[in-house]
């Protein structure tokens, strides 16, 4: 059922590491492939993420295949996810209810939801799943409904609007926090200074980059121990609650990021000085 399952690791699994062991603990690939639908799981805060690409052809999402007693079960029965539209026009179905999704919009679907169909010639879904324990309103939103914050400054390359999607006051969820951050041209630092969530876990989804040649540089690591890896387009990283999480492009690009945790206070974060990272 899943592509790839990630464990969690202590920080002490980073003294040593070489630079290949960093990428497949820490890096999500090969989620968007034309015609499929690709899940991985983290065993940070039991998150699934992946990628939907329809193609012609309409794609579900599939039933539970483990542990055997769930097997056949509704994959959301007893979680929650978002799925937004990184591509061109689309639309989901949920319980024969039909949601067009436009590039950037997001739809929140609840535990409980039994049957969900992604379509869409040039569509591309990023998925994010965690456990939940109530079921909420399904919800469709754009970036119109988000609430914007507009972050930084290009003076230091960091003019960014932050959209939260998934968070109390725009849509309601058990335990996901997720939203959309748009980086103005000249600008690449997607965070600064970084920030640490000892409560939670966060991904990092990258995407718009403008060329097969762009990459993102994401550092992650303690503050005094940082390490870093070189993300391509449309890829993933997970970020324990022990790591930091920043990073620098070649151009300007986009990213959403997805939080799991023990609340739903955005503002939870402890925020380093540039001068404590080594």
């Amino acid at each position: 059922m899943f592509c790839k399952t990630f464990h969690a690791t202590h920080p002490d699994m980073m003294d040593s590491v070489t630079n290949d062991e960093l990428r497949s603990r820490y890096l999500v690939q090969g989620m968007f492939r034309d015609g499929e639908i690709n899940l991985n799981y983290s065993h940070n805060e039991r998150f699934v993420i992946g990628g939907v690409v329809p193609g012609a052809a309409a794609i579900a999402l599939p039933a539970q295949t483990e542990p055997a007693s769930a097997a056949g079960r509704p994959f959301l029965e007893r979680r929650e996810m978002a799925a937004v539209n990184i591509g061109g026009d689309g639309a989901i179905t949920v319980d024969g209810q039909r949601f067009a999704m436009k590039n950037k919009e997001c739809l929140y679907v609840p535990m409980g939801s039994q049957t969900v169909e992604f379509e869409g010639q040039g569509a591309r879904f990023y998925l994010a799943s965690l456990p939940a324990h109530k079921t909420l309103p399904i919800k469709h939103i754009t970036l119109d409904q988000a609430n914007p914050l507009a972050r930084g400054d290009l003076q230091n390359s960091n003019q960014r609007t932050i959209y939260q999607l998934v968070i109390p006051g725009v849509c309601d969820s058990a335990q996901l926090l997720l939203g959309l951050t748009v980086l103005d041209e000249g600008s690449v630092w997607n965070t600064m200074p970084p920030h640490l969530h000892d409560r939670r876990s966060e991904i990092y989804l990258y995407f718009e980059l403008p060329t097969e040649a762009d990459r993102v540089m994401h550092y992650m690591g303690e503050p005094d121990e940082m390490r870093h890896l070189v993300i391509a387009n449309e890829e993933a990283v997970i970020s324990p609650p022990w790591s930091i999480h920043m990073g620098s492009g070649t151009k300007n690009y986009a990213f959403i990021w997805a939080m799991g945790g023990e609340n739903l206070d955005y503002t939870d974060m402890n925020v380093l000085d540039i001068c404590q990272l080594k």
